[in-house]
């Protein structure tokens, strides 16, 4: 009896560090996650001025943020799923996993649509207004968010018709547990090349190009320089998107070869570095650079305790640049 008390006893000491430590990590990974929906949810509110309603730009700035808020909240949601072990139905986490898919493949089609959005402001100014009206600049979103919707329904076609390996009712909700079935790693390949080669191909083709015309003597070079630096920004978040593509395959690899401490340890550094980091701070750093747009956002953010030059705004948002 003494030796079964004993090893009870030792069994919850190993347990308790791997508790406190997960408890720990959930604190430090949610909390930078609550603040930035804050700061997100200004963003998003400062965008509802009028001024910036008509404006194709600031209209893909706030459909950006839009898709950081929901791809920051399903990440969340799925780390905290992930780290606490919890069993979901079936068609629970079909739709979890189905609107994570989508939110990440819109939030990267829509850095081709912003790059695109700043080439013709650059390099066709007096096309710009009839290129990109709010009809078209709709048009184009809905666009990318069918094209989105494509993998994701290849993926629930395949499950649905011929995948009979999940037959439980109640599952551990990840990917790598949900999707098993060679075909979906055969289409997550496919789908991944497709969508951030067309991407990288219109973004890199964007910056070329407005860097020609922010060489060009007979242009106004100061909007094309800084035109080109946001091009680069949005190639930089392609990267960091890119990147997060091997997420999964490295949480596999740590489940399958290391213990599960060392596999949650990983799990939690690649959540900080490829889900939380570019979605907290790419809105924040593309929100900042644009006067007009900071202006009001720190405004609103300090709760009207930092005054804010109206006219000046003002000035900016008819400049457009």
């Amino acid at each position: 009896m003494s030796s079964l008390n004993d090893s009870t006893s030792n069994l919850t000491q190993k347990q308790n560090p791997l508790v406190v430590d997960r408890d720990v990590k959930t604190v430090f990974s949610v909390t930078p996650c609550v603040i930035f929906l804050y700061v997100n949810g200004v963003m998003l509110f400062t965008l509802k001025k009028k001024a910036f309603q008509d404006s194709s730009r600031y209209i893909l700035f706030g459909h950006m943020l839009w898709l950081d808020t929901l791809n920051l909240l399903m990440s969340v949601v799925m780390f905290v799923i992930a780290v606490s072990r919890i069993y979901l139905m079936k068609v629970v986490c079909v739709f979890l996993l189905v609107a994570a898919t989508v939110f990440y493949q819109v939030s990267i089609l829509n850095l081709a649509l912003m790059s695109l959005e700043r080439y013709v402001a650059i390099c066709f100014p007096l096309r710009h207004a009839d290129f990109t009206t709010f009809r078209r600049t709709h048009v184009g979103i809905g666009v990318v968010w069918m094209i989105s919707l494509i993998k994701p329904m290849s993926e629930l076609t395949v499950f649905y018709a011929f995948d009979s390996t999940n037959t439980q009712v109640n599952l551990f909700c990840s990917k790598t547990t949900f999707f098993r079935l060679p075909i979906y790693k055969k289409l997550d390949v496919a789908f991944a090349c497709i969508y951030f080669m067309s991407v990288c191909f219109i973004v890199i083709f964007t910056y070329a190009s407005i860097a020609i015309v922010a060489k060009s003597a007979s242009s106004d070079k100061i909007s094309a320089k800084k035109a080109n630096k946001t091009v680069l920004l949005h190639l930089i978040q392609l990267g960091l998107g890119a990147a997060s593509i091997l997420v999964g395959v490295i949480q596999e690899a740590a489940f399958i070869y290391t213990d599960y401490f060392t596999a949650m340890s990983i799990m939690y550094i690649c959540f900080v570095v490829f889900q939380i980091t570019p979605r907290c701070l790419s809105p924040l750093i593309y929100g900042l650079r644009d006067q007009a747009f900071s202006s009001l956002f720190k405004y609103y953010f300090t709760f009207g305790l930092k005054r804010q030059n109206s006219c000046h705004t003002e000035t900016h948002l008819v400049s457009g640049h």
